[in-house]
């Protein structure tokens, strides 16, 4: 059952260098709007397991990623494509909002 997984400053352009497509969540612990989406992301890593990898970076805890992608509010987000940011959403968003952003980018075949 796939989950997000975490990624760090240390990992972060090892881990976008494995995958095609990557939705990066960009949180924090006392971000009530970012608990809010967390289950959304945990549905998306199981519904789009082997076409996409859900991961999530702490900002507390890695302010350089967050700083190098001018990360200004969590929950920021971010769909990365061969390792470039395609596409941004920020704030608390419905689960038809990810899903539209996803798609776009996903093979015709998918």
């Amino acid at each position: 059952m796939a989950k997000p997984i975490e990624v760090t400053d240390a990992n972060f352009d090892q881990t976008l260098g494995g995958h095609p497509l990557v939705l990066v969540d960009f949180w924090a612990e006392w971000c009530a709007p970012c608990r809010m989406i967390a289950p959304i992301l945990e549905e998306l890593a199981r519904e789009y397991e082997g076409k996409l990898l859900v991961a999530k970076l702490d900002v507390d805890e890695n302010p350089k990623t967050a700083m190098r992608f001018r990360v200004m509010s969590i929950p920021t987000v971010i769909l990365f494509k061969n390792g470039q940011p395609v596409e941004v959403l920020v704030g608390a968003q419905p689960k038809r909002n990810f899903e539209a952003k996803i798609q776009k980018h996903l093979p015709a075949s998918a």
